[in-house]
């Protein structure tokens, strides 16, 4: 059994000092309540503020990332969320996982969105990330725009992951496509989607939240509204296996047929 909670924020732009103390807060309340993994949301310190992404960006362990890792340190449990990366003079939009002994995996965004200039202004990872060695087994890290690819999904859960991390800072407008790609990706890789999306707005756009935890059959285990919330969630991972045992999809699957013939 894990103990999950989602720290739905309103993130304010360009504002991580005020972001800052809205998470060391969530975290701490999160810690009393018994979490063992507390997930915020994507870009969690500045918003989409990517215009002015050397204000913000850090190399790992600095920065709020060095903030993130002493979260995890001092409360005991993991934290998980995505920040702004600097690397050789470039930035990433960078998932990370932070446990009481540090870093335990990070993963560079792959997908970058144009609608939100993603494109303009960072550069993409070239791997996914599968942490091995967790609690409640091997844990894969997405974010955001990456829950249209079923491939990233599908490659984690035939590595497999038995978890999925995913923070988001998902539209308003396709928040119905949210709720329905979450589902669809636990369904149909059997695994226990956790993510964490953002409220309120900023200047381009407005963030309706429904933060869930998805369990391996499509169950809705928790889901937030539009407003700031640490949700909370007590997850069965023996449920994968018994959903696995019931269904087993992965023993089915025919790879060397996926091909078309012309």
């Amino acid at each position: 059994m894990i103990k999950i909670a989602l720290a739905q924020m309103d993130v304010k732009w360009a504002e991580p000092e005020a972001n800052l103390v809205t998470a060391r807060r969530m975290v701490g309340q999160a810690a009393g309540e018994g979490a063992d993994l507390v997930v915020l949301p994507e870009l969690w310190g500045s918003a989409y503020d990517l215009a002015h992404a050397a204000d913000y960006a850090a190399p790992l362990h600095a920065g709020l990332f060095g903030e993130m890792a002493a979260l995890a340190r001092e409360h005991s449990l993991y934290v998980a969320g995505s920040l702004l990366e600097e690397d050789g003079g470039r930035f990433y939009n960078t998932c990370v996982l932070y446990g009481p002994q540090g870093l335990v995996g990070s993963y560079r965004k792959l997908h970058l969105i144009g609608l939100m200039e993603e494109d303009r202004y960072l550069a993409p990872g070239d791997r996914l990330t599968l942490c091995d060695g967790l609690p409640w087994g091997a844990t894969g890290l997405a974010i955001c725009y990456d829950l249209r690819f079923p491939e990233v999904f599908r490659t984690y859960a035939v590595g497999g992951a038995r978890l999925v991390i995913m923070p988001a800072q998902w539209p308003s407008p396709r928040i119905a496509h949210w709720q329905t790609l979450l589902r669809a990706r636990a369904i149909e890789n059997q695994c226990v989607i956790v993510a964490c999306n953002r409220v309120g707005a900023d200047p381009n756009n407005t963030f309706s939240g429904a933060s869930a935890v998805i369990g391996p059959g499509g169950e809705v285990l928790v889901e937030g509204g539009d407003q700031q919330a640490l949700l909370m969630a007590r997850v069965d991972m023996a449920a994968v296996d018994e959903v696995r045992g019931f269904l087993p999809v992965f023993c089915d699957r025919r790879p060397g047929c996926y091909t078309l013939a012309r």
